[in-house]
């Protein structure tokens, strides 16, 4: 007879009950169960199949302004002996810690009234596919990007599902609990042979199975993309327009996000740190987080320490507003918390952003293309090198060579520098942005980059 799973929040009231009665002063607890499932075939054969289910749980006690985290996963991880020697661990541990004066959970007055995701719609609240599904979506996808003339051989497609519960709880009384599903199908496609292969991709990730891209869609663009990029060499040296491709370019606005963030700005690792009120991106631009989008992967009710998340402009109308901030960075430069705390189940809590969007422009990717002249569309980069406290900024990248307005040729093996400060200032948005991804943002082009090539 199957029984049914213990409650989470039965799991977190006991471990915080068992932080108690082991000497902690305050206590918070995440608990995170799931299951999942992942295939992968290569040359219409399964290469692998996975099944998981996990409960992981993690503790944080404080003993004054000492803390310790502890954290169990697997059978009997739960169990009521072992939630007692995971306290005891934790106490022990916190007594033996330096002091942070900056430490410690939420007081009452800032805890969020949501206590769940109902109305986010994380969760599509279907059964999870079979495993046969899986496969057979992999290998469509596979045979969709195995059709398109010039593709050689697969590379792999993978086909994942998943449900997850997560709970949060803490001696100031909060207590939360939301559930998501996550479905993903991806394929890469390899064409050329011997030294003269390439390889390229395409997938897709949602939280409802319903709004997953199908295969056929997803293999041909991966066959396609690998296709293209047959004949690659190296692109000249020199200063050009640079136009990041929006396969990639929110890894720009990734850079900015990581300056405006609490724990770097405290540590004064960050070139944003003494631009906060100042102009950072063109006027008309906006950054704007919104973690309260239905159906999508960033979204969430509360954060790790049982704040209430909010939409807020990080960047408005090109000025920079605010730090990224959870309790001990807000604490550190005397600000309130901003509702960003992440936390690992091993871990203490640490701020990050949930679904960003950058302010669309008003004209194509292909429009871009046609005003750069002479210059590089980039479609992939790899390594990175950016000093945190000045913004130099050094990445391999690959695309294509597009002379008089049009794309001639596919590059590899070239080199990206600049300063993200002068970057973000000059770059011109595009119109492609995929509005379903938690990170919405454009193709966008930034004039007068070095490119070092051949």
């Amino acid at each position: 007879m199957t029984t049914s799973p213990v409650p989470l929040e039965t799991i977190t009231a006991a471990l915080l009950d068992a932080a108690r009665k082991a000497g902690a002063d305050t206590a918070d607890t995440v608990v995170l169960r799931g299951s999942s499932i992942s295939i992968e075939v290569r040359g219409q054969a399964l290469e692998m199949a996975e099944r998981s289910d996990s409960t992981d749980l993690g503790l944080r006690v404080f003993v004054g302004q000492r803390q310790a985290v502890v954290s169990a996963s697997g059978e009997g991880a739960t169990a009521p002996d072992r939630v007692a020697q995971l306290a005891e661990s934790a106490v022990a541990m916190a007594r033996a810690a330096p002091e942070d004066k900056y430490a410690g959970i939420a007081d009452p007055a800032q805890l969020s009234d949501i206590r769940d995701g109902k109305g986010l719609d994380l969760d599509d609240g279907g059964d999870m596919p079979a495993p046969d599904d899986l496969r057979d979506a992999a290998f469509a996808a596979e045979a969709a990007a195995m059709a398109v003339p010039g593709v050689t051989q697969s590379d792999s497609a993978h086909a994942g599902a998943g449900r997850y519960e997560m709970a949060l709880a803490a001696t100031n009384g909060f207590s939360g609990t939301f559930q998501r599903t996550s479905h993903s199908l991806y394929c890469t496609a390899i064409a050329g042979t011997g030294t003269g292969m390439e390889r390229d991709g395409d997938g897709d990730a949602r939280a409802h199975r319903g709004d997953l891209r199908g295969p056929a869609d997803i293999g041909r663009i991966a066959g396609e993309r690998a296709v293209a990029l047959q004949g690659a060499r190296r692109p000249k040296t020199g200063t050009y327009p640079v136009l990041f491709d929006e396969r990639i370019s929110s890894s720009l606005i990734g850079h900015l996000l990581s300056a405006a963030n609490g724990a770097a700005v405290a540590r004064g690792a960050s070139w944003l740190k003494n631009n906060l009120g100042e102009q950072v991106l063109p006027a008309h631009l906006s950054v704007i987080e919104d973690p309260h989008r239905a159906r999508i992967g960033g979204s969430r009710p509360f954060d790790s320490e049982g704040l209430p998340t909010a939409r807020r402009a990080i960047v408005e109308d090109g000025v920079l507003t605010g730090w990224t901030l959870d309790l001990a960075s807000a604490r550190k430069l005397g600000m309130q918390s901003t509702g960003n705390a992440a936390r690992a189940i091993s871990g203490t809590p640490g701020p990050t952003n949930w679904n960003i969007a950058l302010t669309q422009g008003d004209q194509s990717r292909a429009d871009l293309i046609a005003q750069m002249g002479t210059g590089l569309l980039v479609t992939s980069m790899i390594g990175s090198t950016i000093n945190p406290n000045t913004g130099d900024y050094s990445r391999g990248a690959s695309g294509f060579w597009v002379e008089n307005g049009e794309i001639v040729y596919p590059v590899n093996e070239c080199t990206l520098a600049g300063n993200l400060r002068e970057m973000l200032m000059r770059i011109v948005p595009a119109n492609d942005a995929r509005t379903y991804l938690s990170n919405v943002v454009p193709s966008l082009l930034i004039d007068g980059m070095t490119i070092a090539g051949q």
